[in-house]
């Protein structure tokens, strides 16, 4: 199943820097191998705010919605949701 998530962040403006750092180095680990094992196929940053979005392809919406607070920035994000299909117009054969 594919869904299209805005992940927006909002750290604390008085969060201890090293936290900071320390959170942003483990979440793009994360992001880096759920990528390398194809569950986040897009990872797109929205110009001018410190947000992204991105297309994962699980096999539920329960898998996205336990990927998602496993991110180490979870609790810091504004997430909203769109489950995606196929159109079929479509010229791509890995679209599904």
């Amino acid at each position: 199943m594919l869904f299209h998530v805005k992940m927006t962040v909002n750290l604390p403006v008085d969060m201890d820097p090293a936290k900071a750092t320390r959170l942003k180095a483990d979440e793009k680990e994360l992001a880096q191998r759920l990528q390398q094992e194809g569950k986040w196929r897009h990872l797109w940053r929205i110009a001018g705010a410190y947000a992204n979005y991105s297309v994962f392809d699980v096999a539920s919406v329960q898998e996205l919605h336990d990927t998602l607070m496993q991110l180490p920035l979870f609790h810091y994000m504004a997430i909203e949701v769109d489950a995606m299909c196929r159109h079929p117009s479509s010229i791509h054969e890995d679209d599904r």
